[in-house]
């Protein structure tokens, strides 16, 4: 089974995009969505996604209390 990373790399891949293209994400996944240009809306559905796919809840304060993709890696890790 992939790795976390890897499944929330392939949900970033296939899911958000900021003007029209898709977001580079480093490989130690050190990097803040909002920061990436990501909007709110778009962040809380991608949370709705990575609920689903790690069959978990994210509140919308789950949303804006992870600041990194890795913290929310590091998060999914620690609840398995």
């Amino acid at each position: 089974m992939a790795s976390t990373a890897d499944r929330i790399r392939k949900l970033v891949q296939d899911n958000l995009e900021v003007d029209g293209q898709p977001i580079a994400l480093p490989d130690d996944l050190n990097i803040s969505l909002t920061e990436a240009g990501v909007s709110s809306v778009d962040i809380l559905a991608f949370a709705k996604l990575v609920a689903e796919e790690f069959n978990m809840e994210f509140s919308p304060q789950d949303c804006v209390d992870v600041k990194t993709v890795q913290e929310l890696v590091s998060r999914l890790d620690a609840a398995a």
